[in-house]
């Protein structure tokens, strides 16, 4: 038989949690955003989930065209805009739309020999100090877009680098809207966390609201909030099963590097995952996981291809019990991504992504 772990997604969460993304924005336009190949769920796999939204956001080019194969006629929006002049040609073919951030764009654009023109989102860097022009040069960009008959129409676009946290999003909101006032075109402005946090503001949601993690279950602002504090489900569970158990004598050790010892008899299992599958080698023992739907720890160093865990908790656990890494247990329990990731030092969206492709994976609703 396979090897006995399994990654599942949930197309039913998917759908639950932008429709979330909806409530939080009344009267916007979402997003669905699918970079990085939805998160690590997969374009293919989450498609069913998200084809509710108004649109698909992404980076690559790739990408764009297996959202386009799958059948979606709507808007899709390439977030990083183009990388080189025959990019546009493609954009054309397929219909993108796409960011203009760097004088290089403007460039491209101004060249390109096109019959359709193209719709265009003119990003602002208001704070975030990664892509887009400064607001004392936003203008000038968008007047020299507007004069060129390759464009058609121009969207406005910024991204914020504190809405997650105390800071907030005040001080670039008032940036963009001193730098756009006046200026004809749709707006978007938000991410996940400014969607759930600060979107009941007209001027946060605007036209467009762009969630990307929030769509996959996790919370933006964790450990602030959870998961379910937003009303978000998971759409990722990963699962293993026990492969051996292990009667540890106090005094004895387990994993590489011993740094477990038992200070008790402790009965452990070994499960059939580690950091080949995906999961954080540098999570330490204490991480949560669920044991038949039981939480308990896990215990040493995490391997290749194994992790153990203290089977205290659940005394009738054995060899075949479900194990889950992430996501929801068989029995309904949830075990937040973003927990796991905090005990690693990290965030649910790099577990996301760094699923390895060794782990099959199955959708479900």
């Amino acid at each position: 038989m396979p090897r006995p772990i399994l990654a599942t997604i949930h197309t039913s969460s998917l759908s639950h949690n932008l429709l979330r993304a909806r409530q939080a924005a009344p009267d916007a336009k979402v997003w669905a955003v699918v970079k990085a190949n939805a998160y690590g769920h997969g374009i293919e796999r989450a498609y069913e989930g998200l084809r509710g939204a108004d649109g698909f956001a992404l980076i690559d080019l790739d990408e764009a065209e297996r959202v386009r194969r799958l059948g979606w006629r709507g808007p899709v929006l390439l977030l990083e805009g183009v990388f080189e002049p025959r990019d546009l040609e493609l954009c054309s073919r397929l219909g993108l739309w796409h960011t203009v951030h760097c004088d290089e764009q403007i460039d491209m654009l101004a060249t390109h020999k096109t019959h359709q023109p193209h719709r265009v989102f003119l990003k602002m860097n208001s704070g975030m100090n990664r892509l887009g022009f400064t607001p004392q040069r936003y203008r000038a960009a968008w007047t020299r877009l507007n004069a060129l008959p390759q464009v058609d129409e121009i969207s406005l676009m910024t991204h914020f680098s504190d809405a997650d946290g105390p800071r907030g999003i005040a001080q670039q909101l008032a940036a963009f809207q001193a730098a756009t006032q006046d200026l004809p075109g749709e707006r978007t402005l938000s991410n996940s966390a400014a969607t759930l946090r600060h979107a009941a503001d007209p001027a946060v949601r605007a036209d467009w609201v762009r969630p990307g993690i929030a769509v996959y279950g996790s919370a933006p602002d964790f450990p602030e909030h959870s998961a379910a504090h937003w009303g978000l489900q998971p759409a990722m569970t990963l699962a293993s099963k026990i492969i051996a158990v292990q009667h540890l004598l106090a005094g004895t050790s387990v994993g590489y590097g011993s740094n477990f010892t038992a200070e008790a008899p402790l009965r452990i299992g070994t499960v059939a995952c580690g950091y080949a599958d995906g999961y954080p080698r540098l999570c330490p023992t204490g991480t949560p996981v669920l044991v038949d739907g039981v939480r308990t720890r896990t215990v040493g160093r995490v391997s290749m291809d194994m992790i153990a865990v203290d089977l205290t908790p659940v005394p009738e656990a054995g060899f075949g019990s479900e194990v889950t890494l992430w996501g929801r247990a068989a029995n309904g329990t949830v075990l937040p991504i973003d927990e796991v990731a905090a005990t690693a030092g990290t965030v649910g969206y790099e577990l996301m992504c760094a699923l390895a492709p060794r782990v099959p994976v199955v959708v479900a609703e």
